[in-house]
């Protein structure tokens, strides 16, 4: 697959002052490259000088095979497109005539549009799911609205390059993922290449076919979803020390609690999740266990219990851990169960047993 942007050398930054210096990167039509990286790490930077609206301060920046440099405003709108984080104001503008903005290229000098013109915003409005908006007021839209006008306006630029920054910071959860689904089916027919900027790292995770890390000046990673989020490299890409980030679920977790173990947890199959995450945000210390290598709670009870008990994935918990396990139980003041008991994890029935036999037991919500 063809390159349709690529850099050589690149260094970006602001007048004389480089924020991020030896940038290797290449787009792909039909493929998302997602920039991850700290708040401060230039990302929005680069971005900039990968639309044109930054020199760069070292390097170059080939679109289709000429630098950057070479196209003219309009020339370059034909060809790239982009939606950033400082959102337009429009004032007594409908959407119909936001999108209608993206058709300038193709407008002459007079900036009158043809027919088709507005058959173009028109199948845009459509292909973006926007058309029933077509004459309302813009500036009084949804987050959500806004986003998909403003994507359509770009759209109608009928870019082969399409460059977001942040394009989902003002949504909820529900737009972020019918926004990223739709640039997903934007990318399908592989005529258009995306760069975008995310915090969601586990919308990055999701989306994106390749990331690229950025950190202390530099690019620090380029990589598959799969090779970026991988053992603790984004715990380093983002100095994380107050917490942990599990890549493989995607998912940040607060400092576990220490101390004086209070509760034990008989959890697993994802039963457990909710309470270790309640426990922790009452400072409660606790233990978990028994759990196999490969339960669906174990990624969690490591980041926030103070004690856990583990077993080899694929196997029937063994009474030798139990019996561990029960040592642990023995010194503190409550036990929750929060799973039933089947083939597997049957010997972790002697833990509920100690704990009813000893009047240890109690439920979730005594925890308040």
């Amino acid at each position: 697959m063809s390159e349709l942007l690529y850099t050589d050398k690149l260094s970006v930054g602001y007048g004389e002052k480089t924020v991020v210096r030896d940038i290797a990167l290449a787009a792909k039509p039909g493929q998302v490259l997602c920039l991850i990286g700290p708040n401060g790490a230039g990302k929005s930077t680069l971005l900039k000088t990968l639309m044109g609206a930054l020199s760069p301060t070292g390097g170059a920046v080939y679109l289709d095979g000429r630098e950057l440099r070479a196209y003219h405003e309009r020339e370059l709108a034909r060809v790239s497109s982009a939606v950033l984080t400082t959102r337009p104001e429009p004032e007594l503008m409908t959407a119909a005539e936001v999108v209608a903005v993206g058709r300038y290229p193709y407008t002459g000098r007079l900036g009158i549009p043809t027919e088709e013109d507005r058959r173009i915003v028109r199948e845009t409005m459509v292909k973006v799911g926007v058309s029933q908006l077509a004459d309302a007021d813009f500036s009084l839209l949804s987050d959500g609205q806004r986003q998909r006008v403003l994507l359509a306006r770009a759209l109608c630029q009928q870019p082969r390059l399409l460059i977001l920054d942040e394009p989902t910071s003002f949504l909820d959860i529900h737009h972020k993922l019918d926004f990223l689904q739709l640039i997903r089916e934007l990318v399908g027919g592989g005529g258009l290449a995306v760069i975008m900027s995310m915090h969601e790292l586990e919308l990055a995770q999701r989306f994106a076919d390749t990331l690229l890390c950025i950190r202390d000046g530099r690019v620090d990673r380029v990589g598959s979803p799969e090779e970026v989020f991988s053992g603790s490299y984004i715990e380093q890409l983002y100095d994380i020390e107050n917490g942990s980030y599990d890549a493989l679920a995607g998912t940040a977790e607060a400092p576990r609690v220490e101390g004086k173990l209070r509760v034990f947890v008989i959890g697993g199959g994802g039963s457990g999740i909710p309470l270790y995450r309640k426990l922790r945000r009452l400072g409660i210390p606790f233990a978990a266990g028994v759990l196999p290598e490969n339960d669906l709670d174990l990624p969690t009870a490591r980041a926030l219990a103070a004690v856990v008990i583990t077993d080899r994935a694929n196997e029937t918990v063994s009474a030798e851990k139990v019996n561990e396990a029960l040592k642990v139980l023995k010194t503190c003041e409550h036990v929750v169960c929060t799973t039933g008991f089947g083939s597997v994890n049957l010997e972790n029935r002697r833990l509920l047993d100690c704990a009813k036999a000893h009047n240890m037991l109690v439920s979730a919500d005594e925890f308040k």
